[in-house]
Protein backbone atom coordinates (compact mmCIF):
# COMPACT_ATOMS: atom_id res chain seq x y z
CA UNK A 1 0.00 0.00 0.00
CA UNK A 2 1.49 3.23 -0.89
CA UNK A 3 1.84 5.55 1.94
CA UNK A 4 2.12 9.44 0.75
CA UNK A 5 3.55 12.10 3.01
CA UNK A 6 2.45 15.88 1.76
CA UNK A 7 4.66 18.01 4.15
CA UNK A 8 3.88 21.55 5.05
CA UNK A 9 5.49 23.82 7.11
CA UNK A 10 4.01 22.55 10.59
CA UNK A 11 5.70 18.75 9.51
CA UNK A 12 8.56 20.13 7.97
CA UNK A 13 11.36 22.05 8.98
CA UNK A 14 13.96 23.47 6.45
CA UNK A 15 16.19 23.79 8.82
CA UNK A 16 16.04 20.57 10.18
CA UNK A 17 15.60 18.78 6.96
CA UNK A 18 17.53 15.54 7.85
CA UNK A 19 15.64 14.99 11.09
CA UNK A 20 12.27 15.26 9.47
CA UNK A 21 12.70 13.32 6.44
CA UNK A 22 14.25 10.80 8.89
CA UNK A 23 11.22 10.46 10.39
CA UNK A 24 8.76 10.83 7.36
CA UNK A 25 10.88 8.26 5.69
CA UNK A 26 9.76 5.53 8.89
CA UNK A 27 6.22 5.59 7.54
CA UNK A 28 6.00 6.96 3.94
CA UNK A 29 6.59 5.37 0.67
CA UNK A 30 6.42 8.45 -1.59
CA UNK A 31 6.94 11.89 -0.56
CA UNK A 32 5.62 15.73 -1.92
CA UNK A 33 7.16 18.86 -0.53
CA UNK A 34 4.82 21.49 0.07
CA UNK A 35 5.39 24.78 1.39
CA UNK A 36 3.09 27.36 -0.88
CA UNK A 37 4.51 30.62 1.38
CA UNK A 38 8.26 29.86 0.20
CA UNK A 39 7.26 28.69 -3.63
CA UNK A 40 10.17 26.68 -5.02
CA UNK A 41 12.95 28.52 -3.08
CA UNK A 42 13.84 25.44 -1.61
CA UNK A 43 12.78 22.61 -3.86
CA UNK A 44 16.26 21.70 -5.10
CA UNK A 45 17.68 21.52 -1.09
CA UNK A 46 14.00 18.99 -0.47
CA UNK A 47 14.58 17.14 -3.71
CA UNK A 48 18.71 16.47 -2.94
CA UNK A 49 18.29 15.32 0.74
CA UNK A 50 14.98 13.26 0.22
CA UNK A 51 16.59 10.94 -2.53
CA UNK A 52 19.33 10.13 0.30
CA UNK A 53 16.09 8.72 2.31
CA UNK A 54 15.08 5.77 -0.43
CA UNK A 55 11.36 6.77 -1.18
CA UNK A 56 9.87 5.65 -4.03
CA UNK A 57 9.35 8.93 -5.41
CA UNK A 58 10.36 12.32 -4.45
CA UNK A 59 7.40 14.80 -5.84
CA UNK A 60 7.60 19.20 -5.77
CA UNK A 61 3.94 20.54 -5.39
CA UNK A 62 2.06 22.65 -7.91
CA UNK A 63 4.97 23.59 -9.67
CA UNK A 64 6.20 21.51 -13.06
CA UNK A 65 9.10 23.28 -13.93
CA UNK A 66 10.28 23.91 -10.66
CA UNK A 67 9.80 19.91 -10.06
CA UNK A 68 11.52 19.38 -13.51
CA UNK A 69 14.35 21.65 -12.74
CA UNK A 70 15.46 20.26 -9.09
CA UNK A 71 14.97 16.49 -10.44
CA UNK A 72 12.08 15.55 -8.47
CA UNK A 73 10.41 12.29 -9.90
CA UNK A 74 7.66 13.64 -10.33
CA UNK A 75 4.49 16.63 -9.65
CA UNK A 76 1.76 17.03 -7.78
CA UNK A 77 -0.59 19.04 -9.68
CA UNK A 78 -4.17 20.80 -8.27
CA UNK A 79 -7.70 20.10 -9.53
CA UNK A 80 -6.94 23.51 -10.85
CA UNK A 81 -4.11 22.26 -13.26
CA UNK A 82 -5.62 19.31 -14.93
CA UNK A 83 -4.48 20.89 -18.30
CA UNK A 84 -0.58 20.90 -17.57
CA UNK A 85 -0.74 17.10 -17.05
CA UNK A 86 0.13 16.67 -21.33
CA UNK A 87 3.19 18.98 -20.22
CA UNK A 88 4.41 17.25 -17.31
CA UNK A 89 4.33 14.23 -18.76
CA UNK A 90 6.57 15.37 -21.57
CA UNK A 91 9.10 16.27 -19.23
CA UNK A 92 9.15 12.52 -18.12
CA UNK A 93 7.53 13.81 -14.47
CA UNK A 94 5.32 10.99 -12.42
CA UNK A 95 2.27 12.97 -12.02
CA UNK A 96 0.01 12.73 -8.84
CA UNK A 97 -3.16 15.00 -8.97
CA UNK A 98 -5.43 15.87 -6.43
CA UNK A 99 -9.36 15.36 -7.50
CA UNK A 100 -12.58 15.58 -5.36
CA UNK A 101 -14.95 14.22 -7.83
CA UNK A 102 -15.35 11.22 -10.53
CA UNK A 103 -15.64 13.64 -13.31
CA UNK A 104 -11.90 15.51 -12.45
CA UNK A 105 -10.79 11.70 -11.94
CA UNK A 106 -11.23 10.68 -15.29
CA UNK A 107 -10.59 13.55 -17.05
CA UNK A 108 -6.90 12.61 -14.78
CA UNK A 109 -6.64 9.83 -15.85
CA UNK A 110 -7.63 10.15 -19.38
CA UNK A 111 -4.91 13.47 -19.34
CA UNK A 112 -1.93 10.98 -18.38
CA UNK A 113 -1.86 11.18 -14.62
CA UNK A 114 -0.21 8.25 -13.10
CA UNK A 115 -1.79 8.57 -9.80
CA UNK A 116 -4.44 11.11 -8.32
CA UNK A 117 -5.43 11.66 -4.36
CA UNK A 118 -9.46 11.25 -3.48
CA UNK A 119 -10.67 13.93 -0.88
CA UNK A 120 -11.64 14.59 1.36
CA UNK A 121 -12.46 11.30 3.03
CA UNK A 122 -13.16 11.58 6.33
CA UNK A 123 -13.72 14.99 8.32
CA UNK A 124 -10.43 17.51 8.19
CA UNK A 125 -10.03 20.42 8.98
CA UNK A 126 -11.25 23.42 6.15
CA UNK A 127 -11.82 20.96 3.42
CA UNK A 128 -16.31 20.47 3.23
CA UNK A 129 -17.72 17.86 4.18
CA UNK A 130 -16.18 14.01 3.79
CA UNK A 131 -17.42 12.06 0.98
CA UNK A 132 -16.61 8.60 2.86
CA UNK A 133 -15.13 5.26 2.13
CA UNK A 134 -18.65 4.74 -0.01
CA UNK A 135 -18.17 7.26 -2.33
CA UNK A 136 -14.06 6.06 -2.50
CA UNK A 137 -15.18 2.76 -3.39
CA UNK A 138 -17.23 3.62 -6.03
CA UNK A 139 -14.41 6.14 -7.60
CA UNK A 140 -11.61 3.59 -7.07
CA UNK A 141 -13.58 1.08 -9.23
CA UNK A 142 -14.34 3.28 -11.83
CA UNK A 143 -10.84 3.86 -12.91
CA UNK A 144 -7.77 2.15 -13.67
CA UNK A 145 -4.79 4.28 -11.96
CA UNK A 146 -3.61 4.08 -8.42
CA UNK A 147 -6.14 6.06 -5.88
CA UNK A 148 -4.55 7.57 -3.25
CA UNK A 149 -7.43 7.78 -0.58
CA UNK A 150 -6.68 11.64 1.43
CA UNK A 151 -8.56 13.48 3.91
CA UNK A 152 -8.27 13.16 8.06
CA UNK A 153 -6.41 9.97 7.74
CA UNK A 154 -5.00 9.69 11.24
CA UNK A 155 -4.88 5.87 12.18
CA UNK A 156 -4.29 2.55 11.34
CA UNK A 157 -7.90 1.49 11.09
CA UNK A 158 -8.65 4.35 9.23
CA UNK A 159 -5.89 3.33 6.64
CA UNK A 160 -7.33 -0.56 6.61
CA UNK A 161 -10.35 1.05 5.66
CA UNK A 162 -9.36 2.62 2.63
CA UNK A 163 -7.51 -0.44 1.86
CA UNK A 164 -10.87 -2.56 1.86
CA UNK A 165 -12.44 0.69 -0.12
CA UNK A 166 -10.45 0.12 -2.80
CA UNK A 167 -7.60 2.58 -2.64
CA UNK A 168 -4.20 1.70 -3.69
CA UNK A 169 -3.17 3.94 -0.61
CA UNK A 170 -3.03 7.17 1.56
CA UNK A 171 -2.42 10.88 1.46
CA UNK A 172 -1.81 12.56 4.99
CA UNK A 173 -0.14 15.63 6.37
CA UNK A 174 -1.49 15.07 10.24
CA UNK A 175 -0.61 11.24 10.26
CA UNK A 176 3.45 11.66 9.26
CA UNK A 177 3.64 15.02 11.57
CA UNK A 178 5.05 12.60 14.34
Amino acid sequence: MISYAITDPSTLDLNHLERDLTRFSQKASMIVYRDKSNASKYDVDFVKAAKVFGFEKVIIHGDLVSANAAGADGVHLSSLQLNDIPEAKAMDLFVVVSTHSIDELKNAESLGADMATFSPVFDTPNKGLPVGLEALASVTSQVNIPVLALGGILTQEQISACQIAGASGFASIRYFRG
